[in-house]
């Protein structure tokens, strides 16, 4: 079966989904003992700093990062799941709401009206989170290989 590559500019959203997916098999690659990144924190001073505040482990990035390559890959979850699991998070969010006034209730229905500005906002945002979780996956696949040669 012949497997058709196409290029795509470098901001275009497919190619960092291709880029994240990539990155993400490679990593599901190298790591082959998922258990040694338990407890790991990240490199640096940041991840010092981030593992007093609570901050997941490397392991945690590590089941994260290929959750979302399936959903990407494979889709979401179906409609009935994911309205169930909305429900929850709208539940907390109703306590913590304030009243709108009528401006800010005018303004969020002409934002509702651009639908153009909603999509280049979220695509652009998108981007910027697969960039992210791309640069995370390959933290975690270079603190495992750091790991497994000072095993050796």
């Amino acid at each position: 079966m012949q497997v058709l590559t196409k290029r795509y500019p470098q901001n275009c959203l497919l190619t960092v989904m291709d880029w994240y997916s990539a990155t993400v098999r490679n990593m599901e690659q190298v790591v082959m003992i998922p258990s040694l990144l338990q407890d790991m924190q990240q490199s640096g001073h940041r991840g010092q700093a981030q593992a007093q505040a609570g901050a997941p482990d490397l392991y945690n990035y590590f089941t994260m990062l290929k959750a979302i390559c399936v959903d990407m890959d494979h889709g979401l979850l179906p409609q009935e799941e994911w309205q169930a699991k909305k429900e929850g998070n709208e539940a907390d969010k109703a306590k913590n709401e304030v009243a709108e006034t009528e401006e800010a209730k005018e303004e969020k229905v002409l934002w509702e009206l651009n639908l153009e500005a909603q999509f280049y906002q979220h695509c652009s945002s998108l981007h910027h989170i697969l960039t992210h979780l791309t640069l995370k996956a390959e933290e975690v696949t270079r603190k495992y290989q750091e790991i497994t040669e000072q095993a050796l």
